[in-house]
């Protein structure tokens, strides 16, 4: 990518973000149609949409502007179907799909696992662009983001344990509990190491661009460090990101450092999640989605009833409890699972010579289309009807 490059997507993303808030449709929306725009032109940006670009460039600074808004006490209190949803839900919601395409797609196991589990993770990005967009606060805000970063975790898990069957391993119940949980207690581990010097160092400076600094290697540190060890960057670089926006123990910005901390990682994050969905309307027209519209129809489907699945079900285990959720918020979790760069990446990261391998990038992009344009487009007026937007934490329980 040269830089002539980011000028032009830079530029392009300004003036959709204009456009859009004039005539009141989301962001993402927006970028996703100019992108399609762009590739039918036949406009060419000399950027591709790869596996190493998402995880690497985009992916640590859109999860770290997240989790430092998380409120620690909020995000301890729903802790529980938070973890049920992102570790038991994704595994329904991924058995039902993987059946479904291999019943009634007929296609193998030796994909039919793999993309319905990279396809059934709901995506940090998509979720926290179209909810932060919409003005969602409170409960409902927290549980639909917190679980797309901690859902990444068990995909992390279960993908690579299906990838190492379908290549020959001999993989026992032991091995894949044992493999999940050096996963993301190396992930808590590596970004709580982090988190905690990058407080033990801003807390001995005022200037805010060393605070800045320092909050960035925070970032990207905790992720790459963590994907290093074969664990989850993502959960790593939320740690990280909680860290550093909740505690004060070790160390703590000044007040000019905390004010310029959060404009910049506003604007990193503007930046990254124009890039990534402006790629992705370019790239839904390299990768021909119309030849795979019947087997992508059935995909979309079978996504939306697993993530129905995951959802009551998992809630349901809460009904009697102080973490229960109202049911219309339940409708609201399913709808806006919504599917993005996470599932691409995987997608473009399938290993060569597995059957139907290009088929089912193009269905991943089949599914991300649909999730980004029908139900980031539907996901606003559906929060203003049952009056989520602006709604705080106050009435969110019952």
């Amino acid at each position: 990518m040269r830089i002539e490059n980011i000028e032009e997507l830079l530029l392009l993303a300004a003036v959709v973000a204009m456009l859009a808030r004039k005539l009141r449709l989301p962001y993402t929306v927006g970028l996703t149609l100019a992108g399609i725009g762009v590739a039918l032109a036949h406009f060419s940006l000399h950027v591709e949409l790869t596996r190493g670009l998402i995880f690497t460039a985009l992916l640590p600074p859109l999860i770290f502007e997240a989790a430092l808004q998380m409120p620690w006490s909020e995000l301890r209190a729903d802790a529980g179907v938070i973890v049920l949803m992102a570790t038991l839900g994704i595994i329904l919601a991924a058995s039902l799909t993987a059946v479904g395409l291999h019943y009634i797609a007929a296609w193998p196991w030796e994909i039919s696992i793999p993309l319905a589990l990279l396809i059934s993770a709901t995506d940090p990005v998509s979720v926290i662009a179209t909810f932060k967009e919409a003005g969602v606060t409170g409960r409902l805000r927290l549980l639909v983001e917190s679980e797309s970063l901690l859902n990444d975790g068990t995909v992390a898990v279960l993908y690579g344990v299906a990838l190492s069957v379908i290549a020959g391993s001999d993989v026992s119940p032991g091995n894949v509990a044992a493999r999940f949980f050096a996963t993301v207690t190396g992930a808590l581990v590596c970004g709580a190491g982090v988190g905690a010097a990058v407080m033990l160092l801003v807390g001995r400076t005022d200037d805010h661009l060393i605070e800045i600094t320092f909050s960035t290697v925070g970032a990207y540190g905790s992720f790459l460090l963590a994907e290093h060890f074969g664990c989850s960057g993502v959960l790593a670089t939320m740690t990280t990101g909680v860290m550093v926006g909740n505690t004060t123990v070790l160390g703590k910005f000044s007040p000019k450092g905390l004010e310029a901390v959060a404009s910049f990682w506003e604007y990193v994050g503007f930046v990254a999640n124009s890039l990534i969905f402006l790629l992705i309307g370019v790239n839904l027209v390299a990768h021909h989605v119309f030849t795979v519209v019947s087997i992508a129809c059935l995909t979309i489907i079978l996504v939306l009833f697993g993530r129905a699945l995951a959802v009551y079900g998992c809630c349901s285990a809460f009904v009697k409890t102080k973490q229960r959720v109202q049911l219309f918020q339940q409708h609201l979790l399913v709808w806006g699972g919504l599917r993005g760069a996470l599932a691409l990446a995987l997608a473009l990261g399938l290993p060569p010579g597995i059957p139907e391998r290009d088929n089912a990038i193009s269905v991943t992009f089949a599914v991300v289309a649909f999730s980004i344009l029908v139900q980031g487009l539907t996901m606003t007026p559906m929060l203003s009807y049952f009056g989520e937007i602006g709604q705080h934490n106050t009435n969110s329980r019952g």
